[in-house]
This record gives structure tokens, C-alpha cells and sequence, in this order.
């Protein structure tokens, strides 16, 4: 309301005095570009009693308007107590105070104003301020502008967590040996942006999948969608199949409670996901939502499985914000990567160990000699390399013994091994003496040009009434060891370059032996380290190798790998000969009661390992070798008949009794056979558990089952 002793002329201000300070002073608050007005005080509120021409420019009315929208503000007060308060207290206090409104434009449209509000002294200093002038500063612009810098702030917080997300992911893929990666992987995604999240591997069929693995061939059987030609009628098309046809590369909304083909990977996946999702592993509230999203893992060629996501909220893809939607996308990729290239690595290795193991020769039973041989691929790096050994029965009294290493741990190297062993086996059947086998395989390894260094030894023995009479020659590698009633000597003569780079001339040098001489043929990855030199290594070989107490070839390899090849930095060949002593049964040795043997995937290894654990046993003077033997018939057949892979048997002496362990590349559970007579390992597991306490668990490279024979079991009769 107007005040009536107000000038008109002055826009509503007390008239001048006859001096004209006041009215200059009014002139100037109606001449200034910010928005201004007074207002009376009346029993704690405030009424217009004047504006200014900025005042009716910025909001499009002037007094008239103001006052009708008062009772607004005065709603907006009473809506907002705490601010009302303070406001009652500031007028009472006569003490400035600068409050934020919502003020509405004459066109309808609303802004946010504070407004800087000021007592006016009385005329009477003791007396209460009866009017307050107020500038109105329109924050409009500037809200805007916080509101931009907490967008931009917002997106780049965003940013970050999508990195570190990313970041933290890509550390989980680092370790593609870790058996839970994936599952930390979904947990991470679950915590951070998805309601749940898992993994779906296409391994001939889905399966949920934990952590990284090497792939179809490695055991694992998918337990996805089997065809069926009868079920209730679909009312939804199966797009899990056209994601892992390659038909879709993006992400596809799958209904969690839909009815899908019977027997298809939509219904399957469904039906998963629905399970996992309310059955959590990490404790947390499982999702509600009756959607999954499912994003394709690729591969360089294929897709090689699903990631499902179950969002928070219902709504599906809808429900996935844009940046959410691009940390799963990458995620999925990645995963896609390292999977690719894990299983790319595991298949060239496996096929380069194989091809080295199958180049490598079984262990030859020579009459006269007790002979073991052990070969291991680098463990740390996982690496396939060169080194190959060769146990030859020439004639009946005459054996060949070859080791050797070709530069390199790849395909290449082990196919150059191959070419190598070959062409040696060859020679030293036609020509027995190694200076002039050494020379001819120098000419024809020119002419192969095969493009790898390698250096060997290659030594005969051959019996003669006397004993045995060693004959060697080396081409560029280390010298055999020869250890004779505790004194270790290198045998270093007869030798030369490596194999093709010979002179023309390559010499033999000869050794005879007696009765419990012991040769160790081996190659570098025994000896070397990266803290230990190449002297230092030989010096360490000879010192383990003059204080060995076992009275078998076996059971000094196994003292030789314990003490210098626990951790080996490379690939590891070793190959033990030693004449047997009629005196060996009269002390019984302190060595290590270990004993390992790599065998081939075919029924004559179970004949060998029976061999083997008899020999082991008497050497060890353990009773119940018969019962041993059945046992490890058993398991050995088991692993021939339903693993795959090389057959790895130890032999262990508990000091109460016998354990046998057999591990082969199949990671399901031992299978009992059925007992048909005549048929190889036809007994099956129950004799075994007549027989030995047994158990099995996961390996690295497959399962491995175990046996403790009991002492003084019986065999099982009409064995």
C-alpha cells in the first residue's frame, strides 16, 4: 500500500525538504539500473511502499503487481519456518539481511532473487526502523553457471570412476590364472552399477564361468540348451542365440520371466541368471528387477561368451545410464580380449608341448643299466623349449644316450628338436661311434639349414665282460658329470662346436666304468639361475652329486631336482645312468623317497607304471608291492581310459607307507569301470578302495588322484 503523505512525482518517496538533499537522493535511487524498492515494517512484515523503473523493467510490473503478489511470498515463508524466523529476527533486530525468493515474472515465468534488505533510520535513533529499502539481485545467470560447474563436475567425477572401474578390471584380467577373476570382476561391476552381474563361457554350449581358462579341450563341457522338439509355444524370439551366432553385436534385453523355446540358450540363460540373481554369493540384497541385459564377449573370430547384467532398477537397457552402459560395454570387451589371447596362448603351447613330448622318447629299459630319465617345461613362465634327451637300445649290448638343447622356447624350437633327434637317431644306429656320427650330422644339418643353434652330447655304452665302456663326443654343451664312490668329475674332453658348425673333425673320448658309477647327463635350466653363474651352477652340481646316498638312478635324479631345481628359471632335462652293484640291497640309503614318471596316453603305460612301482618298492624295502601294483594299475588305467593328456605317476614313501599320485588333463572326477573280464583296468576304483585310502582334487593342468596303500591289506583274490 502507498503511503499518503508519499509525492507521486518521486515514485512514492516522502516529499523533499525545501534544501533538496531528499529529492536528489530519491532521483538517484529511481535513476540506478538495480532493481530497488521500500517497504514498511508492520508487526513483522514487510509491504511495498515504492519501487523503482529497473524494479518494473526486470519483473514487468510495478507497485501494483508487487502488492499482488505478496500473499505469494508470504506462502512461500510460511512454507520455509526456519527462514521466516530469521527474517522475524533481523527486522526486529533492525540488522541487515539478505534473503533468497522465488519472484514471478508478469509473464508467468519465475526466477530466483535475493534481495538485500536494510533498515532505513528514524528520525529518532531510539525509536524501531519503520521502513527497509531492499536491492533485488536476479541469481538467475548465476545459478546457471553453478549449475554448468556442478555438471561438469559431476561428468568429470563420472569420468574418473568410469576409469578407475575400467583400471580395476584390467588389474583383475592381469592374473588370467586366477581361478575367480570373473566372479571378482561381477562383484566389482555389481558394487559400482548393476544390480548383478556374471559370466557365461561358450565352450560347446553356455556355462557359468568364474575365472579364465584355457578352453574347449581343457574338461570343461558346457551344460547350456539341449534341443527338444516338444514345449510350450514361444512368445519371445531366442536373442541370446543371434548374440552367439554374431548375428547382434550389441547389448539385448532378455526377458527374465518370458517363455522361450524349450531347449534354447535364451531359456537356459533366463533360467540362470533368475538362480544366480536371487542367490547371491556376496551376502548382498539380491535384484528385483525382472530384466537382464545381456552383453556379448568377442573374440578375434567369435563370440566367446555372455556378460549378464540384472540394473537396479526395472527397465532393462532403459534402465542403464549412458555411462554405466559404456564401462560394461568396455568390460565386456576386454574380458573378450584376455580370454582371446589366453586361449590363443594355451593353444600354441599345448601344441608345442606336445609336439616336444611326443619328440621325446619313453624311457628305455636297457639290460645292465638302471636308467632314468626326467623331463619338465619351464613352470614359472609356462614357456616350451628345446631340450630333449634320447635313450637308445643300439643292439643288445650296446645303449645310446643323447641330451641336447636348441636356442628358443616356441614351436619353432621344438620342431627344430625334433628334426635334430631324428636325424641323430639315425646316424648313431648305422655308424655306434659319436666323433663320427657328430660329423655327419654336421653336413646334413648344413644342408637342412635349420634355423636354431642347438649343442648335445651323444654317448654310447657298450658292455664288455669287464663292465661298461663309455664313449662320448660334445658339441657345444655342457660336459656329463661322472661321479664315482663320491667323487664328481666332468667329463670334458672329446669337445667341440655346436652341431653345424663342426671342422670337419669331431672327436671320442672313452671311460671305462665299474659297479656303482653313476653318469648325469643334463641341460642348463638344472644349473643355471639368474643369481648363480654358470661355474657356480657346475660347482653346485658336482657337490649334490658326490653326496648323494641313493642306490638308483631314480632316486639320484630325484636328489638332484630337490636340491638344485625346486624353482627352475628354464626348461629342465636330466637323464641318470648308473652300473648296479651287487652290494646296493646290503645299505639301505638316505635319499629322498620320491619318484616321478611322465607317461604317454596309451594302455602300455599302465604295464610300465607297474614296473615301475615294483622296482620302487624294492629299492625302498617296502612290503605289499603286490598290492601297490594293482592299485596303481588301476589308476593309471583310469587315467588312460578317460583323461587325456600325458599321465604324470609319483611315488611317494610316507615312512609308513606307499602314496601314489596320478594326474592326467582331465578335470572331471575319477570314473569307476565296470569290471568286465579281460578288459584293461576292469577291476575300476573298487579295488582301489579295498585296498588304499584315495581321494582326488583339482590340478593345474587337470585332476590328480591320489592313493595311500594300507600296510598288510590282501590283494584282491583271482586277480
Amino acid at each position: 500500500m502507498v503511503n499518503s503523505h508519499a509525492d507521486p512525482m518521486s515514485g512514492g518517496l516522502p516529499a523533499a525538504t525545501p534544501s533538496g538533499t531528499p529529492d536528489l537522493h530519491a532521483r538517484a535511487l529511481a535513476a540506478t539500473v538495480v532493481p530497488m524498492g521500500l517497504f514498511e515494517s508492520r508487526d513483522a512484515v514487510l509491504t511495498a511502499v515504492w519501487v523503482n523503473e529497473a524494479f518494473e523493467r526486470a519483473v514487468g510490473y510495478g507497485l501494483e503487481g508487487a502488492h499482488e503478489r505478496e500473499p505469494a511470498i508470504r506462502a512461500e515463508l510460511e512454507r520455509d519456518p526456519v527462514r521466516a524466523m530469521q527474517l522475524a529476527e533481523a527486522l526486529l533486530a533492525a540488522r541487515p539481511f539478505t534473503p533468497t525468493f522465488t519472484l514471478g515474472r508478469a509473464d508467468g515465468s519465475r526466477f530466483v532473487c535475493q534481495v538485500h534488505l536494510s533498515p532505513v533510520p528514524s528520525d529518532d535513533a531510539h525509536d524501531t526502523p519503520r521502513y527497509w529499502v531492499a536491492a533485488f539481485q536476479d541469481m538467475t545467470e548465476q545459478l546457471s553457471h553453478d549449475a554448468e560447474q556442478a555438471a561438469l563436475v559431476e561428468a568429470e567425477r563420472r569420468e574418473r570412476r568410469s576409469l578407475g572401474l575400467i583400471a580395476q578390471v584390467s588389474d583383475l584380467l592381469m592374473d588370467v590364472d586366477d581361478p575367480h577373476a570373473l566372479r571378482e570382476i561381477a562383484m566389482v561391476l555389481r558394487h559400482a552399477v548393476v544390480g548383478w552381474a556374471g559370466f557365461f563361457l561358450n565352450d560347446r554350449g553356455l556355462r557359468a564361468a568364474d575365472g579364465i581358462d584355457g578352453g574347449p579341450g581343457r574338461g570343461h563341457r558346457g551344460d547350456a540348451f539341449r534341443t527338444a522338439t516338444r514345449g510350450p509355444r514361444p512368445d519371445a524370439p531366442d536373442v541370446v542365440q543371434l548374440l552367439l551366432d554374431g548375428e547382434r553385436d550389441r547389448p539385448v534385453d532378455l526377458a527374465l520371466d518370458a517363455v522361450y523355446a524349450c531347449g534354447s540358450a535364451s531359456e537356459w540363460l533366463a533360467q540362470h541368471v533368475s538362480a544366480q540373481a536371487q542367490h547371491p554369493t556376496d551376502g548382498q540384497p539380491a535384484p528385483s528387477g525382472g530384466r537382464a541385459v545381456v552383453f556379448p564377449v568377442p573374440g578375434r573370430r567369435r563370440v566367446l561368451g555372455l556378460m549378464a547384467v540384472v540394473p537396479r532398477d526395472e527397465g532393462g537397457l532403459r534402465a542403464i545410464e549412458p555411462a554405466a552402459m559404456t564401462i560394461l560395454e568396455l568390460t565386456a570387451r576386454r574380458v573378450g580380449l584376455v580370454l582371446d589371447n589366453a586361449r590363443l596362448y594355451d593353444r600354441e603351447h599345448r601344441l608345442a608341448e606336445t609336439l616336444q613330448r611326443a619328440m621325446l622318447p619313453e624311457q628305455a629299459e636297457v639290460d645292465g643299466l638302471d636308467v632314468w630319465t626326467y623331463y619338465a617345461p619351464n613352470s614359472e613362465n609356462v614357456q616350451v623349449g628345446g631340450d630333449w634327451y634320447d635313450v637308445l637300445q643300439i643292439s643288445p649290448d650296446v645303449a645310446g644316450v643323447v641330451i641336447g638343447d636348441v636356442v628358443g622356447h616356441d614351436v619353432e624350437a621344438a620342431a627344430a628338436m625334433g628334426q635334430l633327434r631324428s636325424v641323430v637317431r639315425s646316424y648313431t644306429f648305422d655308424i655306434t661311434t659319436p666323433g663320427p656320427v657328430l660329423e655327419r650330422v654336421d653336413q646334413l644339418v648344413t644342408g637342412m639349414r635349420i634355423p636354431r643353434s642347438a649343442g648335445l652330447v651323444l654317448s654310447t655304452l657298450t658292455r664288455r665282460e669287464q663292465g661298461w665302456r663309455l664313449e662320448w663326443s660334445r658339441a657345444g654343451h655342457l660336459p656329463v658329470l661322472h661321479v664315482r664312490d663320491g667323487v664328481a668329475t666332468e667329463l670334458r674332453d672329446a669337445g667341440g662346436a655346436l652341431i653345424g658348425f663342426g671342422n670337419g673333425v669331431r672327436s671320442t673320448s672313452t671311460l671305462d666304468l665299474v659297479e656303482g658309477d653313476v653318469l648325469v647327463y643334463y641341460t642348463d635350466g638344472l644349473i643355471e639361475r639368474r643369481d648363480r653363474g654358470l661355474r657356480e651352477g657346475l660347482a653346485a652340481l658336482a657337490g649334490v652329486a658326490s653326496r648323494i646316498t641313493a642306490r638308483d638312478a631314480a632316486g639320484i635324479g630325484e636328489e638332484l631336482l630337490s636340491r638344485l631345481a625346486d624353482h627352475p628359471e628354464d626348461d629342465v632335462a636330466v637323464v641318470v645312468v648308473r652300473v648296479p652293484d651287487p652290494r646296493d640291497h646290503l645299505e639301505r640309503a638316505r635319499s629322498p623317497r620320491r619318484r616321478r614318471w611322465s607317461l604317454p596316453n596309451e594302455p602300455s603305460s599302465i604295464g610300465r607304471a607297474r614296473h615301475a612301482v615294483v622296482r620302487t618298492c624294492q629299492a625302498w624295502e617296502i612290503p605289499d608291492a603286490a598290492n601297490a601294483e594293482l592299485v596303481v594299475s588301476e589308476l593309471v588305467a583310469n587315467a588312460v581310459l578317460h583323461g587325456f593328456g600325458h599321465v604324470s605317476l609319483q611315488l611317494y614313501d610316507t615312512g609308513d607307507g606307499l602314496r601314489i599320485e596320478v594326474e592326467d588333463g582331465n578335470p572331471a572326477p575319477p570314473v569307476s569301470t565296470d569290471g568286465h573280464p579281460g578288459r584293461v583296468g576292469g577291476f575300476g576304483m573298487q579295488i582301489v578302495e579295498r585296498l588304499a585310502d584315495w581321494g582326488w582334487r583339482q590340478s593345474r593342468g587337470g585332476k590328480l588322484v591320489w592313493a595311500k596303500v594300507r600296510p598288510g591289506s590282501l590283494p584282491e583274490t583271482g586277480r
